[in-house]
Protein backbone atom coordinates (compact mmCIF):
# COMPACT_ATOMS: atom_id res chain seq x y z
CA UNK A 1 0.00 0.00 0.00
CA UNK A 2 1.34 3.57 -1.30
CA UNK A 3 0.29 7.10 -1.29
CA UNK A 4 0.29 7.82 -4.65
CA UNK A 5 -0.98 10.88 -5.48
CA UNK A 6 -2.34 14.52 -3.82
CA UNK A 7 -6.22 14.21 -4.24
CA UNK A 8 -7.03 17.36 -3.12
CA UNK A 9 -7.12 19.60 0.28
CA UNK A 10 -9.84 21.58 1.10
CA UNK A 11 -9.60 25.81 2.07
CA UNK A 12 -11.49 27.70 4.34
CA UNK A 13 -11.24 31.04 2.43
CA UNK A 14 -12.12 34.17 4.12
CA UNK A 15 -13.34 35.54 0.79
CA UNK A 16 -14.64 32.83 -1.46
CA UNK A 17 -14.87 34.54 -4.71
CA UNK A 18 -11.16 36.17 -4.47
CA UNK A 19 -9.93 33.03 -3.31
CA UNK A 20 -11.41 31.16 -6.46
CA UNK A 21 -10.43 33.65 -8.62
CA UNK A 22 -6.75 33.74 -7.33
CA UNK A 23 -6.37 29.91 -7.45
CA UNK A 24 -8.07 30.31 -11.61
CA UNK A 25 -6.59 33.28 -12.66
CA UNK A 26 -3.18 32.88 -10.66
CA UNK A 27 -2.87 29.39 -11.23
CA UNK A 28 -4.61 28.21 -14.07
CA UNK A 29 -7.37 26.07 -12.30
CA UNK A 30 -10.34 25.28 -13.85
CA UNK A 31 -13.82 25.03 -12.13
CA UNK A 32 -14.98 21.43 -11.71
CA UNK A 33 -18.90 19.50 -10.79
CA UNK A 34 -18.75 19.80 -7.45
CA UNK A 35 -21.57 17.47 -5.51
CA UNK A 36 -24.92 19.59 -3.84
CA UNK A 37 -23.59 20.06 -0.44
CA UNK A 38 -25.11 22.08 2.23
CA UNK A 39 -22.78 25.04 1.83
CA UNK A 40 -21.38 27.43 -0.65
CA UNK A 41 -18.00 26.29 -2.54
CA UNK A 42 -15.84 25.22 -5.25
CA UNK A 43 -14.01 22.06 -6.89
CA UNK A 44 -10.93 23.68 -9.09
CA UNK A 45 -8.76 20.89 -10.75
CA UNK A 46 -5.93 20.80 -13.76
CA UNK A 47 -6.32 18.39 -16.53
CA UNK A 48 -9.99 17.43 -15.37
CA UNK A 49 -8.70 16.05 -11.97
CA UNK A 50 -9.83 17.79 -8.77
CA UNK A 51 -6.86 19.35 -6.67
CA UNK A 52 -8.90 21.86 -4.57
CA UNK A 53 -12.11 22.27 -2.77
CA UNK A 54 -12.95 25.52 -1.24
CA UNK A 55 -15.35 27.22 1.25
CA UNK A 56 -16.30 30.08 2.82
CA UNK A 57 -14.86 29.93 6.49
CA UNK A 58 -17.50 31.65 8.58
CA UNK A 59 -20.31 29.23 8.23
CA UNK A 60 -23.38 27.92 10.44
CA UNK A 61 -21.96 24.81 11.95
CA UNK A 62 -18.55 24.58 10.41
CA UNK A 63 -17.47 22.41 12.93
CA UNK A 64 -20.07 19.87 11.59
CA UNK A 65 -19.23 20.75 7.84
CA UNK A 66 -15.03 20.99 7.84
CA UNK A 67 -14.26 17.64 9.66
CA UNK A 68 -10.95 19.43 10.06
CA UNK A 69 -12.25 22.98 12.00
CA UNK A 70 -12.48 23.17 15.47
CA UNK A 71 -14.56 26.30 16.98
CA UNK A 72 -10.99 27.94 17.54
CA UNK A 73 -9.40 27.62 14.31
CA UNK A 74 -7.59 29.87 12.80
CA UNK A 75 -8.59 31.79 10.27
CA UNK A 76 -5.16 32.89 8.42
CA UNK A 77 -1.90 31.30 7.39
CA UNK A 78 -2.30 27.43 7.24
CA UNK A 79 -2.85 26.43 10.69
CA UNK A 80 -0.69 23.42 10.89
CA UNK A 81 -0.17 22.66 7.40
CA UNK A 82 3.23 25.10 6.28
CA UNK A 83 2.63 24.61 2.35
CA UNK A 84 0.89 22.33 -0.27
CA UNK A 85 2.96 21.66 -3.11
CA UNK A 86 2.03 20.78 -6.93
CA UNK A 87 4.13 19.48 -9.50
CA UNK A 88 4.15 22.16 -12.81
CA UNK A 89 5.05 23.07 -16.07
CA UNK A 90 6.73 25.84 -17.80
CA UNK A 91 8.01 28.62 -14.75
CA UNK A 92 8.36 31.27 -17.11
CA UNK A 93 4.92 31.11 -17.89
CA UNK A 94 4.02 31.43 -14.23
CA UNK A 95 6.55 34.12 -13.51
CA UNK A 96 5.35 36.31 -16.36
CA UNK A 97 1.73 35.95 -14.87
CA UNK A 98 2.94 36.76 -11.47
CA UNK A 99 5.04 39.45 -12.74
CA UNK A 100 1.69 40.96 -15.13
CA UNK A 101 -0.74 40.80 -12.02
CA UNK A 102 2.23 42.43 -9.52
CA UNK A 103 2.03 39.82 -7.03
CA UNK A 104 4.82 38.62 -4.67
CA UNK A 105 6.34 35.13 -5.18
CA UNK A 106 9.49 33.58 -3.94
CA UNK A 107 11.69 31.32 -6.28
CA UNK A 108 14.26 28.79 -5.26
CA UNK A 109 17.32 26.41 -6.64
CA UNK A 110 18.27 23.44 -6.02
CA UNK A 111 20.71 22.81 -9.14
CA UNK A 112 22.17 19.18 -7.59
CA UNK A 113 18.22 17.69 -8.25
CA UNK A 114 17.74 20.30 -11.69
CA UNK A 115 14.30 21.48 -8.96
CA UNK A 116 12.75 25.11 -9.61
CA UNK A 117 10.46 26.14 -7.09
CA UNK A 118 7.88 29.12 -6.60
CA UNK A 119 6.10 29.96 -3.65
CA UNK A 120 3.09 32.14 -3.89
CA UNK A 121 0.29 32.81 -0.91
CA UNK A 122 -3.13 32.28 -1.79
CA UNK A 123 -5.77 35.26 -0.52
CA UNK A 124 -5.68 33.34 2.89
CA UNK A 125 -2.23 33.34 3.79
CA UNK A 126 -1.76 29.64 2.36
CA UNK A 127 1.75 28.89 1.11
CA UNK A 128 1.49 27.47 -2.64
CA UNK A 129 4.75 25.86 -3.42
CA UNK A 130 4.99 24.71 -7.55
CA UNK A 131 7.67 22.69 -8.31
CA UNK A 132 9.35 22.14 -11.91
CA UNK A 133 11.50 19.62 -11.92
CA UNK A 134 14.02 18.81 -14.62
CA UNK A 135 15.67 22.57 -14.90
CA UNK A 136 19.02 23.48 -14.88
CA UNK A 137 18.94 27.02 -15.69
CA UNK A 138 17.49 29.72 -14.15
CA UNK A 139 19.32 32.91 -15.23
CA UNK A 140 16.48 34.78 -16.78
CA UNK A 141 14.28 33.81 -13.47
CA UNK A 142 16.33 34.56 -10.49
CA UNK A 143 16.02 33.09 -7.43
CA UNK A 144 17.54 31.66 -3.55
CA UNK A 145 19.88 28.41 -4.10
CA UNK A 146 19.50 25.83 -1.61
CA UNK A 147 22.38 24.76 -1.49
CA UNK A 148 24.10 28.31 -0.44
CA UNK A 149 21.71 28.40 2.39
CA UNK A 150 22.96 28.06 6.06
CA UNK A 151 22.55 24.33 6.92
CA UNK A 152 20.11 24.26 10.34
CA UNK A 153 22.59 22.96 13.90
CA UNK A 154 21.05 19.93 15.52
Amino acid sequence: MAIVELNHYFVRANDLEATRRFYMEVLGFEQMPRPDFPFPGYWLGTGGRIQVHMGPHNIAQRETHYLGTPAHAATDQSGVVDHIAFLAEHPEDFITRFRRLGLEYRPRFLPASKLYQLFIQDPNGLMIELNFFGVTDVADWGGEDYSRMPRVQE
